[in-house]
């Protein structure tokens, strides 16, 4: 073996002030990852390459696709690019982000409830009140309104990053409606066929029981019901660029896709319109955002949303996950107070640190960073997706001169971070050589009774050389992600009595033509 990994290791050099998560700075592979790389090393560039020929072409007649943005404008139903090189996290590792999420998650779920009600955290001088109103996510709709269990956050994907010295940081909460677990479980399955022998030497945690999570913890917070709670999934319809995740929860979940027009209100309690005619539904896991849910309380224009839903909702006849009003939590000013939230709500220190963030609309603070925008990252208090970011050790001089005059204009829609040098992980080149890219990670936790993370995430990869800029729809693919099992029974099993379903995709043979091509992707 250490001869193959030898070969493994020749051409890859992991870059100077990086942490490379399988090979150390001397091009050593790291204990975790020793078969891992002698299992690359064995398949060799010619049937990598072969392999994500493979991949891409399944994955467009799956209909796993997505929309970008390319330097020729957008591009539409591209396949989701995954990266054939796992990205492996050890079970302590792994533990460490698993309590950091869980206390971060609670400290979050409570402040979303103090802002809507009893406001404590304003009273004492923590968070401002002036800061929380003039958040784009405010819902001056969900004042009072205390949704069933007490949940907000019934299903959060922060975003994590590993900064050079190899410790974890938390550089962004998405709270409100978070997309891409439907590729975490779609990756697993076409890892298991595409590169079954990467397989063979590890423990991989499992992942496919994520829309059993999902759909107990909807119902776990549903009202009662004389039978089984009615749970749906509501998407804005198959112009959105998550429509795949959609379809994907709701056919995995076995319950209803429904869009605005198979919903209706009546009396205060939601229904949806089936060929027997009105269903009573229980519990919602929206896909669309607070603006466009009910035009009677949000935009008046949305043709998206269900007249009288924030009705039913504030009569506590329906749960909508995530609640209205959770994406206060999401804004990036807000993330600054994160640790004192954590400190304030449950009186423990922060497992996970913030990024160094610094407040725009703090003159000191501004005027401390503007002084040095050439070497910080600015970023849009309410965008997501990476829009509307400048990282400034690759911004031109004019374009941060620009930059400042608006964020002097405009001072608390912007904040700024410090440059954090994402960790790289081998990823394959179109030759079928190895480079390192590099990547972040977005766990995903479903809050019911309790809060429960599916081992791993969506890790995302920067796949142009030097890029540091990962999200999906500007260019970025994904990896599988795995947490080793450390042995102990609550790694292997998974909640009693679940069965699971994998996504379905067509039975595949490595190193071999796809087989089953003919059949058709569900419905």
């Amino acid at each position: 073996m250490s001869d193959l990994v030898t070969d493994a290791t020749a051409a890859y050099r992991p870059p100077s002030g990086y942490f490379d998560e399988v090979f150390g700075p001397d091009g050593t592979p790291r204990s975790h990852a020793i078969s891992l790389a002698a299992e690359i090393a064995r398949l060799g560039p010619e049937l990598l390459t072969a392999a994500g020929h493979r991949r891409d072409a399944i994955f467009v007649q799956q209909g796993i696709t997505f929309d970008a943005t390319g330097e020729d404008g957008p591009v539409k139903d591209r396949p989701f690019p995954l990266d054939l090189v796992p990205r492996i996290l050890p079970a302590r590792e792994w533990d460490h982000i698993e309590r950091g999420l869980m206390q971060r998650i609670r400290a979050l779920n409570r402040f979303i409830d103090d802002v809507y009600h009893e406001r404590e955290i304003v009273r004492a001088g923590i968070v401002p009140w002036r800061l929380i109103v003039s958040r784009s996510h405010f819902a001056r709709a969900a004042h009072g309104v205390r949704p069933p269990g007490g949940v907000y956050c019934h299903v959060a994907g922060c975003d994590l990053v590993r900064d050079a010295d190899g410790s974890w940081k938390v550089l962004e909460d998405n709270v409100r409606t978070p997309s891409g677990i439907s590729y975490v479980l779609e990756n697993r399955v076409a890892m298991t066929r595409l590169v079954p022998q990467f397989f063979q030497h590890h423990r991989v945690r499992p992942v496919d029981h994520y829309p059993q999570l999902l759909l107990a913890g909807l119902r776990s917070v549903a009202p009662s019901a004389e039978d089984e709670a009615t749970v749906v999934v509501w998407t804005p319809g198959p112009m959105n660029s998550a429509y795949f995740e959609h379809a994907f929860l709701a056919r995995q979940m076995g319950v209803e896709l429904v869009e605005a027009s198979d919903l209706v209100v009546r009396d205060d309690v939601l229904y949806m319109r089936t060929t027997a005619g009105l269903r009573r539904v229980h519990a919602v896991y929206r896909r669309l955002d607070d603006d466009f849910v009910d035009p009677l309380e949000f935009r008046p224009d949305s043709l998206l949303g269900v007249p009288g839903l924030v009705r039913a909702y504030r009569a506590g006849t329906v749960a909508i996950a995530n609640a209205l009003g959770t994406g206060v939590a999401d804004d990036k000013a807000v993330y600054h107070y994160v640790p004192e939230m954590i400190r304030f709500y449950l009186g423990e220190e922060p497992i996970l640190d913030n990024v160094r963030t610094y407040l725009m609309a703090d003159e000191s603070q501004r005027e401390t960073a503007l002084a040095r925008r050439h070497e910080l990252v600015f970023k849009p208090t309410g965008e997501s997706g990476g829009k509307g970011v400048f990282i400034g050790p690759s911004t031109s001089k004019e374009a941060l001169d620009g930059l400042a005059d608006v964020i002097r204009a405009q001072p608390e829609r912007w904040i700024a971070q410090e440059v954090v040098n994402l960790s790289t992980v081998p990823t394959v080149m179109p030759d079928g050589s190895l480079a390192p890219r590099h990547v972040d990670l977005r766990p995903f936790a479903v809050f019911g009774e309790d809060i429960k993370i599916v081992p791993g995430g969506l890790t995302r990869v920067a796949l142009i050389e030097h890029s540091m800029i990962v999200n999906s729809s500007r260019g970025g693919g994904s990896k599988d992600t795995w947490v080793l099992e450390d042995g102990q029974d609550t790694d292997r099993a998974e909640p009693e009595g679940m069965l699971t379903a994998p996504p379905t995709m067509p039975d595949l043979r490595y190193a071999g033509p796809w087989v089953g091509q003919q059949q058709q992707q569900q419905q």
